[in-house]
């Protein structure tokens, strides 16, 4: 019987292995959608799954969990992905990009046209136009208790976030609650329940439509609704800061726990929202509006918020923020400033 061999010498067979590793390398990155080559040489290759607030989330499948990435760290991008992109003077694509000149140009083209030419700074949000509805939405929640021995005090608060992002809308739902119970004292109850709804507009300009519903003890307040109707511009929209100002009507319908006669009003309102988060990983969220009354000689309100947030590992995170809330004709005189302060524990999705 004849017999047949094969010889091989080691370099050859080092060719013939480095040849089969190129070649499955080659399949895995062209089965792929997008590669990041970032500031420090390193290449990721995934699918691109956001840009939001300058981090940059990209899915391999080399790796159990996405990989988190600072916008401002990326040198070059390549991507095969129909994305919608929102850029800093407020125009919103839809299409892929890839860069050209070493990194200095951005191509945003669709079905082979060019829709613009841009920089990787002048992008500031980034979303699959062909994600699925779950990958549309974000939700948190976070969790309070506070507990003093003097006089018993015990404090609980809870806020919930529920929000959804489409192509050219933005819908946000929000409830929060705050209980404190003391000896000899009577229970505190403060509960607060609203929307949001914003369209976007070309230039950075939007309209904003809200519902609120809030009830507070402290103020005699047994429910006050506030219809919001207006607009509003993004001053500052880039990857480290949001700064809008809007303005526009408010509707105001408030009942009361004690003799005061329910009151219907008509009021104007203009105020700010400020957003910082390129700070490792704080967070600011702050915003002011300011509401003269229409129809009640003499009257305004104000209501300002601020949470700063510092994310830990797995979604969490802590927050310490607070609210103040103003009327110069309240229900209970003496009674025209109310405030919280709230430190909590939370997650996000």
């Amino acid at each position: 019987m004849p017999r047949f061999s094969i010889t091989c010498s080691t370099g050859a067979a080092m060719k013939w292995f480095l040849a089969i590793a190129c070649c499955s390398f080659s399949l895995v990155v062209f089965g792929q959608h997008d590669s990041l080559i970032l500031k420090n040489g390193d290449v990721i290759v995934g699918e691109i799954k956001t840009l939001d607030k300058g981090v940059v989330t990209i899915e391999t499948d080399y790796s159990k969990n996405d990989f988190t990435i600072e916008w401002s760290g990326i040198k070059e991008i390549y991507s095969k992905t129909r994305f919608l992109i929102t850029l800093t003077d407020g125009r919103r694509i839809n299409g892929n990009m890839r860069t050209t000149d070493g990194g200095t140009k951005v191509i945003i083209s669709d079905a082979d046209t060019v829709r613009a030419e841009t920089t990787l700074s002048d992008i500031v949000y980034l979303k699959g136009v062909k994600s699925s509805f779950w990958s549309r939405v974000s939700a948190s929640i976070d969790i309070g208790l506070g507990l003093t021995k003097a006089n018993n005090l015990r404090q609980y608060s809870a806020r919930t976030n529920l929000g959804y992002m489409a192509d050219k809308w933005q819908a946000t739902l929000f409830y929060s609650d705050l209980r404190s119970k003391q000896d000899s004292v009577t229970e505190t109850k403060r509960t607060e329940l609203g929307a949001s709804f914003r369209y976007f507009l070309p230039h950075d300009w939007f309209l904003n439509a809200s519902p609120d519903f809030l009830s507070n003890t402290e103020q005699a307040l047994k429910l006050r609704f506030t219809g919001k109707l207006g607009g509003g511009k993004y001053l500052v929209h880039n990857n480290k800061t949001y700064v809008a100002a809007g303005a526009g009507l408010s509707f105001n319908n408030e009942t009361f726990t004690n003799e005061t006669p329910s009151r219907r009003s008509l009021e104007a309102y203009f105020g700010g929202e400020v957003n910082l988060f390129d700070v490792k990983d704080f967070s600011l969220l702050t915003n002011v509006y300011v509401y003269p009354s229409l129809t009640e000689s003499g009257r305004w309100r104000t209501d300002f918020s601020l949470d700063t947030k510092y994310d830990l590992p797995l979604n969490f995170y802590i927050k310490l923020g607070g609210t103040l809330n103003y009327d110069n004709q309240p229900a209970i005189t003496g009674k025209e400033t109310d405030y919280v302060l709230n430190f909590s524990i939370g997650w996000e999705l």
